[in-house]
């Protein structure tokens, strides 16, 4: 009964600090909320406007893209949802009709400037729209362009929710771009695809899993590196204690444009046709080429920029694209994206005829360190001073998004008399535990950023991992400052941006706006993971000179109970919600083999886990021994955990007691894991995991007690599929064995 209380009592500890987590902080009511939306919408505040109706159903379907039937989301019975078109000025009414039986859902409208309350992001600005519900969203179209529109519930955005949007410049406006004729248009909707649960994916991920690497074939090994030539660096990199470079998380079962792997259009030689590019991915970039030769860029994120001629686009997740592509005299001509990874590919093919293939990226090197500082070396060069041509001519086979070269057609220089305030954003995480943060810290530890309305707020986003991040503003166009660029008076006017590993891009924008407007990765799982803050306008305050340096803490809200999603009922959390709520998953990683049993079962939450431990074995000895812990554990960064938790035994010297400890980071990847328990023992342990092959890892441990001495245990594993590995080890206890691991 002890021994129960005491678990019970590191239980209640990891409640507790979930309970800190969802303490409701103030904000508006339900009385405020019912006053936003009885303010005047954009049919009454503009009586003159046209007005351009759509419905979108949000629906649960069997969809097989990838071969294998999967329950999918559609809008309006398809993947992706329907094209809305505008024209600039209309007033668009759009009603969103959940009809999943027990989700919530909600629709964010992508790169629009619109009323904060019409942005669709649920909790933050937005009541979200409950099972069985409907919202109309109403909002003037007060500029032209491609942008696009997805939910912001969940990782539904993964499972089919999004659609494109086109706004055409008002009738007898000019394009702004001096391009050559074109002859029509189409729409490009580019995605990611997998046949997995995409909750499972996320759990994956969080449990630290290199699953996906290896079913890519891009998992960085020992072997791997000295046969690529990179050992050096490969070494060079476990000293510094930093994680395998890897530019995509997710294995995807099938790449998807306008929701098939190959799409035709039919063209008749000579046209000249503008696609209008979406990255709808949740966790894909794209490399996007033609067969036909270059492509001429036109438009970015929505806002025109002088063409210029691009061999092949890097295009991140949640940035649009408009190009030129011009069909030559016979055949049919591939427009491809390649996932970054090279893990695959989808197809658009354009005119009639034999097929001629684009050609793909070169190979990805994993191992080498150039490559991952590729970003910085590309600040230094001059292709911003270069011309069309030359810029063309010196393009790498794997280039970074051309944005030294973009330069808009008007100038977008910010009102000259306006204070300006620089901020600093430190992009960080740790793809082995899978938590992603800005600053250190993830949304639900410090969600909101101060803005005062009429101030240039310059962002310095500083990425400090081994990861792209495409960096989007709801609310607001920003101005992309690249050193060497074109004209300053010119900078590009964007709404995401990539932030290419180690490297860093500058932004400003002009706080013309209220309340309170995301900012986040638009990597799905790193969003959901914690890299988002919120920029806050103070309603009707001034900043003081510490807010203009400080990043305001906001504590996180309670999770709406089943039932409150209608306005009658929900209760409006600034920057909270599920944006600022760590997610709970579980786990267990363990191994039955001939001699032993060994493993981990793990339930985690942001930087808290409860942990069940055990070892057990039943070889050279005169009864099965087992060793349980119980603990509670800390997450402080990718270097430090702090336990704490009860230690059951039945091993000989062994004590049932209370244990407390810290696991610290040792160069080359290996863990010092120092245990005092309440008896007075102490047990220090070393342990690294190496991975030999792809599928090959081998594994030591050696740790020395003052109560049972020394033991050591080496072995070696087979991943066989995500759920199971054949594996052997050699125990100084309990002698040699073989049998299967298992993660589920």
């Amino acid at each position: 009964m002890r021994n129960f209380r005491i678990l019970l009592g590191i239980g209640a500890l990891f409640a507790a600090n979930i309970a800190h987590a969802c303490k409701e902080c103030g904000g508006l009511g339900k009385a405020a909320w019912i006053a936003r939306e009885l303010e005047p919408k954009a049919s009454q505040l503009y009586p003159n406007a046209p007005i351009v109706e759509y419905s979108l159903d949000v629906t649960e379907t069997t969809l097989s893209p990838a071969g294998k039937p999967v329950r999918a989301l559609t809008l309006n019975g398809s993947v992706p949802g329907p094209t809305l078109r505008f024209r600039e000025g209309d007033v668009a009414r759009i009603h969103v009709n959940n009809r999943l039986a027990n989700e919530e859902t909600s629709t964010h409208w992508h790169g629009l400037l619109l009323p904060n309350l019409e942005d669709g992001v649920p909790y933050v600005t937005t009541p979200p729209i409950r099972a069985g519900e409907s919202r109309t969203f109403e909002f003037l179209l007060k500029h032209a362009g491609t942008y696009w529109y997805h939910s912001h519930t969940g990782l539904q955005e993964q499972r089919g929710v999004y659609g494109s949007i086109v706004v055409e410049p008002k009738a007898g406006i000019p394009a702004r771009t001096d391009v050559s004729h074109i002859d029509r248009e189409e729409v490009v909707v580019l995605s990611d695809w997998t046949n997995e649960n995409p909750n499972d994916v996320m759990r994956t991920l969080l449990r630290g899993s290199d699953w996906y690497a290896i079913r890519k074939g891009t998992a960085q090994s020992l072997v791997g590196a000295i046969k690529s030539g990179y050992l050096k660096d490969y070494l060079n990199r476990e000293k510094s204690r930093l994680p395998p470079m890897d530019v995509s998380d997710v294995a995807y079962d099938a790449f998807l444009v306008n929701g098939k792997p190959r799409q035709r259009f039919v063209a008749r030689p000579g046209e000249t046709i503008r696609l209008r590019v979406i990255n709808a991915a949740a966790s894909t970039y794209f490399y996007l080429n033609s067969a036909a030769g270059p492509l001429t860029i036109i438009a970015a994120d929505g806002i025109d920029v002088a063409p210029i001629h691009q061999k092949r686009l890097l295009i991140g997740m949640a940035e649009t694209y408009d190009v030129l592509v011009t069909v030559p005299e016979s055949g049919a001509w591939e427009v491809r994206a390649t996932a970054q990874d090279n893990s695959g590919h989808a197809s658009l093919f354009v005119g009639e005829g034999a097929e001629n293939a684009a050609p793909a990226p070169g190979a990805l090197n994993a191992y080498s360190m150039n490559v991952a500082l590729a970003a910085v070396l590309d600040q230094l060069d001059d292709s911003g001073e270069l011309t069309d041509a030359e810029a063309l001519a010196a393009e790498s086979d794997r280039p970074l998004p051309p944005y030294k070269r973009l330069k808009a057609t008007v100038p977008t220089t910010l009102p000259a008399d306006a204070p300006v305030r620089e901020v600093t954003l430190k992009l960080t995480g740790d793809m082995m535990r899978y938590l992603w943060s800005i600053n250190g810290k993830a949304i639900d530890e410090q969600s909101t950023i101060p803005v005062k309305k009429g101030e240039v707020l310059r962002l310095v986003l500083v990425n400090n991992t081994m990861m792209h991040h495409p960096m989007h503003l709801h609310g607001h166009f920003f101005r992309l400052l690249m050193p060497d660029a074109v004209d300053p008076k010119y900078a590009p006017l964007k709404h995401t941006v990539d932030v290419p590993p180690m490297s860093r891009r500058i932004i400003e924008f002009y706080a013309d706006e209220d309340r309170d407007w995301l900012f986040h990765c638009h990597l799905l799982y790193h969003m959901m993971a914690g890299m988002a803050r919120v920029f806050s306008y103070p309603a009707g305050a001034e900043l003081t000179p510490a807010d203009a340096t400080a990043v305001a803490t906001a504590t996180p809200a309670k999770t709406p109970a089943p039932g409150t999603a209608s306005l009658s009922k929900f209760t409006y959390r600034p920057a909270l919600g599920e944006h600022a709520m760590p997610h709970t998953y579980a786990w267990i990683d363990g191994s039955v083999q001939s001699h032993m049993s060994m493993g981990m079962g793990t339930i985690q939450r942001g930087r808290d886990n409860l942990n069940l431990m055990w070892e057990t074995g039943w070889e050279r000895v005169e009864k099965t021994e087992y060793e349980i812990d119980a603990t509670y554990s800390h997450y402080f960064n990718p270097r430090w955990v702090a336990f704490a938790g009860y230690r059951l035994t039945n091993m000989m010297e062994g004590h049932d007691a209370v244990i407390a400890g810290a696991t610290y980071r040792l160069p080359y990847m290996v863990d010092f894991t120092t245990t005092l328990q309440s008896n007075g023992d102490v047990r220090v342990a070393l342990a690294k995991m190496l991975q030999l092959t792809t599928r090959v890892g081998v594994m030591a441990r050696a740790e020395y007690d003052t109560a049972e001495k020394f033991s050591w245990q080496v072995g070696a594993s087979y991943t066989l599929t995500k759920r199971f590995s054949a594996i052997s080890t050699y125990d100084s206890d309990y002698g040699l064995g073989a049998g299967v691991g298992f993660r589920f």
